[in-house]
């Protein structure tokens, strides 16, 4: 089986094909970031209409690519949400066309699902059950995982992800957009023992996250420490709230992690979303997990951010197992994953 997948929740246009015996066939992947950098985050209204104009020739492009005709398709599969509704309307109004025409089943695939079923498009993908930590965008969650679609959630962020944290302070630093991988290269610059920021949420029970109030942290410490600096010395000054900012995200999803494996009783973490790729999370979830004598798996970079093969993965797993959706069609813009069926 054969399948197609179209990634449209934001500000990212992926397609790629899965095969079931052949495994990943090949995927195309177009990014708006600078159609919106000058806007210093997404504008819905513009990515909808960019998702229109990419979304047809990244198709075309896609089976040119891979050397195969529309009738080697034998279902397709769409993000239906949670994402953006004009972005998510996009491609599921073509993901179900594309069906109907082609008299094959469809199916609108959870984001999420998809960033936390990332990892098993690696060589050595993880073994249920385990612990995923989905870091992705207005995304920061918790969820043990005992099998495609049997998802329970342990926690998830009570304000700002640790994704829109990332963006946003490094928006109140002029760092640029998009925030999250520019703070993280200017934290590689700065000085890890000038300041130290509260790690939210951690002198508590649970295992959820609240990240708006380190934000807030981040942005008293640069007006109190930048009267009168400027130059190299202002330039330094933001490296070193970039790290500190860094640190303190990393070792707080890092707490979380362990406490969440220690309530499930597993020994495999997997990290998905965008933050993910985040090296210093990485370096210490590794350094948790070895320390534990348990696995730590992750996607490659390319697929941590928004990307087709995790949708056209996640879209082979239901329709191979008899999943799909009729004529009609819907979105949903918010989509709690624990309401999705067994596989």
């Amino acid at each position: 089986m054969c399948v197609i997948g179209i990634e449209t929740s934001c500000d990212e246009t992926g397609v790629a094909l899965y095969d079931g015996e052949r495994g990943l066939l090949g995927h195309q992947l177009y990014s708006q970031v600078a159609l919106h950098a000058g806007y210093g985050g997404v504008v819905p209204e513009l990515a909808s209409r960019d998702h229109v104009r990419k979304l047809v020739p990244l198709l075309r492009g896609l089976l040119e690519q891979v050397g195969l005709e529309h009738d080697a398709i034998s279902g397709v599969a769409y993000t239906a949400g949670p994402g953006l509704a004009g972005a998510l309307l996009v491609g599921a109004a073509l993901g179900r066309s594309l069906a109907w025409a082609w008299d094959v089943p469809a199916i609108g695939v959870h984001h999420m699902e998809g960033h936390l079923l990332a990892p098993m498009l690696e060589p050595a993908p993880p073994a249920f059950p385990f612990v995923a930590l989905l870091v992705s965008g207005g995304h920061t969650q918790l969820v043990e995982v005992a099998g495609i679609g049997r998802y329970r959630l342990l926690g998830q962020s009570v304000d700002d992800a640790a994704g829109e944290a990332f963006d946003k302070t490094a928006k109140m630093l002029g760092l640029g957009y998009p925030g999250g991988p520019v703070l993280a290269a200017r934290a590689e610059r700065g000085d890890p023992t000038r300041f130290r920021f509260p790690r939210p949420m951690t002198d508590r029970p649970g295992l959820d996250f609240s990240f708006s109030g380190l934000k807030t942290f981040a942005l008293t410490t640069l007006q109190r420490e930048s009267a009168g600096l400027g130059g190299a010395e202002l330039e330094q000054l933001k490296d070193d709230i970039a790290r500190a900012f860094e640190d303190a995200v990393v070792d707080t999803l890092a707490i979380k992690c362990r406490r969440a494996l220690e309530a499930s009783g597993v020994d495999t973490l997997v990290l998905a979303g965008g933050v993910s790729a985040n090296r210093r999370l990485q370096a210490r979830v590794d350094l948790m997990m070895a320390e534990r004598g348990g696995r730590a798996c992750y996607p490659r970079a390319e697929f941590c951010t928004d990307n087709g093969a995790m949708i056209a993965y996640a879209g082979w797993q239901r329709l191979h197992a008899g999943q799909h959706e009729g004529l009609s069609f819907d979105i949903r813009p918010r989509w709690p994953m624990e309401s999705l069926p067994a596989v």
